[in-house]
């Protein structure tokens, strides 16, 4: 409205277009007073002037991903005492906002010829310590060399992505590769319960006979049925709207797969969650894990 009224004052006069936008004159002058002199501008106006470079900042920081919410919890960890609707107010002035989930798409196929395990998760997609339930999925992103698939799997406990892999074929090979760099990570008991969707990927013999020389369990969620792995497709929802969406189109594989290699860092040890306390991934099992010591020291 100021940058308006400046464009159009030598032509109409501020007093004219001032009465026709319903606002006092004296508010255009102190605008280009404080535009002249900054040390005049009101308390507030230089505190939003801090705010704005900082929220920025972090907002740039966190893959300019994040809204309102997640903002304002990641100002406060930063030390900035405000409310959530300063940091939308102070957005709607930047002109930023967070990413916004597109629709699902549908990428399982089962193969009823193919056994299947019994649903041991039963739709309670939180575990109560690390490596106790995993599910696993994948995706596919459209690039101008075609297709290229993504898998992930991921410890419930504080949702972290502890393995995955990108491949230009839906072969069972690269779920089972994502699998593999779970294992070698996390090193996890036999008592781990390893649940996926009825993807033949899932159920072909290759990876039903590497669940059991691990030890994991293996669990299916049933056919048509949008909850049978539901914490699976929400961090793909997340992770379509934070990368393939935001960034795309694509143009090859190796940039699918760069890309999703710094989603998956950030992800696990910067991106705050809302389920786990506003948190990180990897602060979540460094709490638990502190927790435990300090339970055994007492014992």
């Amino acid at each position: 409205m100021i940058s308006f009224i400046k464009e159009h004052r030598d032509v109409c006069g501020v007093e004219p277009i001032c009465r026709v936008l319903q606002i006092a004159p004296s508010t255009f002058y102190a605008h280009l007073a404080v535009e002249d002199d900054p040390d005049k501008a009101s308390d507030r106006a230089k505190r939003d002037a801090e705010l704005r470079a900082e929220m920025k900042r972090i907002w740039d920081d966190n893959q300019s991903v994040y809204g309102a919410r997640k903002l304002w919890h990641a100002m406060r960890r930063e030390g900035y005492d405000l409310a959530r609707c300063t940091v939308e107010r102070l957005m709607r002035d930047i002109g930023i906002e967070g990413v916004r989930r597109g629709k699902k798409v549908k990428t399982t196929w089962a193969d009823k010829a193919l056994p299947c395990p019994m649903d041991r998760v039963n739709r309670q997609f939180r575990a109560i310590m690390p490596n106790q339930l995993w599910v696993s999925d994948f995706t596919y992103v459209s690039t101008w060399q075609g297709f290229v698939y993504v898998a992930f799997v991921i410890d419930t406990f504080a949702n972290k992505i502890v393995g995955w892999k990108a491949s230009r074929s839906q072969q069972t090979q690269f779920v089972l590769d994502a699998l593999e760099q779970a294992l070698y990570e996390r090193r996890p008991s036999e008592s781990l319960i390893h649940h996926s969707d009825r993807g033949s990927q899932y159920l072909s013999i290759k990876y039903t006979e590497r669940l059991a020389d691990a030890g994991l369990e293996p669990s299916v969620g049933t056919v048509g049925d949008s909850y049978d792995n539901a914490l699976a497709e929400t961090m793909f929802g997340l992770f379509k709207a934070e990368v393939i969406h935001r960034l795309g189109p694509w143009k090859s594989a190796d940039a699918v797969e760069w890309e999703t290699l710094n989603w998956v860092d950030w992800f696990n040890n910067r991106r705050l969650l809302e389920p786990i306390g506003y948190i990180t991934p990897t602060e979540a099992e460094e709490a638990f894990y502190a927790n435990m010591n300090t339970l055994d020291k007492v014992a």
